[in-house]
């Protein structure tokens, strides 16, 4: 269904480490010097390798947000209202609004970072309604100012992730954007598999390489696989992360401990989208467990508005958008994930 776009051979990616500059195999540019805030945990609370980036609504308060003191907060989404090239939160709400801006500023209150996350499952990211790279960049750029962040984070799955012209342009304009924000730390979510990341994955990872792109971390979305994996949600994550290390650490020319240092891992608390699969507090535990035992990058979640137990009367639309559908303190999971 999708197509594969192969390597050639001696072909490696530039991948931005938190932990080593590397080059790629190909004798490219050295990778952009680390900003890995992740690796510490926010004010306050103790040093660990793996930092703790929930997903949260940018325009919308939840208490459990700060759950588990999170370094970084993930904030979602920007995309186009559908019709052009201008950022908005959630495709509806100005990039610029006030109170978004002040929810930002809240966030930060505990010495935590921020991320703008484009794109997501809804709504059409920005590479597909602009018309040039530097508009692009330009409406890029105009969202992390909004939220005063030095991190971006693509989420690029379903029909973007198989759009060769908007995933090209993206990349392109991406590049052009690192080159006018010294620093800017990127990062892409995309859909895995126990079998790990699949073609066009690969292939979204190749375009940012010719434009050289510096990628500081491949985050894995380790949810809704399909209806035959109904076992041990938190053995599929695992078994995901092992098999997307081999193709990070052959694809990226890089050793392993920079392979996993490339590596983040996003799971979808309580009830997932697919029927049969329920992400528990247990594997929260073995996801964060593995994750610090092999020095990921950063562990997150979908998401802190999500992080409690459903009211006795909920809909299984709501286990899917307000709540976790799982019996739970408020929290546990946040918690689970920032030990």
């Amino acid at each position: 269904m999708r197509a594969y776009r192969k390597a050639a051979a001696g072909y490696a990616l530039s991948l931005a480490l938190a932990t080593a500059g590397c080059a790629g195999q190909d004798g490219g540019t050295d990778a952009a010097p680390a900003a890995p805030s992740e690796s510490s945990r926010s004010a306050g609370s103790s040093a660990s390798a793996t930092g703790y980036a929930p997903y949260v609504s940018a325009t919308t308060a939840s208490a459990n947000d700060a759950a588990g003191s999170p370094a970084t907060y993930n904030l979602a989404f920007v995309i186009s209202s559908g019709d052009d090239c201008a950022p908005r939160w959630n495709g509806v709400q100005d990039i610029d609004d006030a109170s978004v801006a002040s929810r930002v500023e809240e966030l930060k209150q505990s010495g935590a970072t921020v991320r703008v996350s484009f794109g997501g499952a809804s709504g059409t990211e920005l590479a597909a309604a602009c018309d040039s790279a530097s508009e692009l960049a330009a409406a890029y750029g105009e969202a992390l100012d909004a939220a005063g962040a030095t991190k971006a984070d693509f989420d690029i799955e379903g029909d973007e992730l198989t759009d060769a012209d908007s995933v090209a342009l993206r990349s392109e304009a991406i590049a052009l954007l690192q080159k006018q924000r010294d620093g800017l730390e990127v990062s892409f979510t995309l859909p895995v598999m126990p079998s790990g990341l699949d073609a066009d994955g690969l292939a979204l990872l190749a375009s940012a390489n010719d434009h050289a792109v510096q990628v500081s971390t491949v985050n894995l979305m380790t949810m809704n696989y399909g209806e035959s994996y109904t076992d041990d949600m938190g053995e599929y994550a695992l078994t995901s992360a092992k098999a997307a290390h081999t193709q990070l650490r052959k694809v990226f020319g890089t050793s392993d401990a920079d392979a996993w240092r490339g590596m983040a891992l996003t799971s979808m608390l309580g009830v997932n989208d697919v029927a049969g699969e329920t992400f528990t507090l247990a594997d929260a535990a073995e996801v964060r467990a593995f994750a610090e035992e092999k020095g990921i990058a950063w562990v997150s979640m979908w998401a802190a508005f999500r992080d409690k137990q459903c009211a006795e009367d909920a809909s299984t639309t709501d286990a899917l958008t307000t709540c976790s559908g799982v019996e739970q303190k408020d929290g546990a999971f946040g918690t689970a994930f920032g030990t």
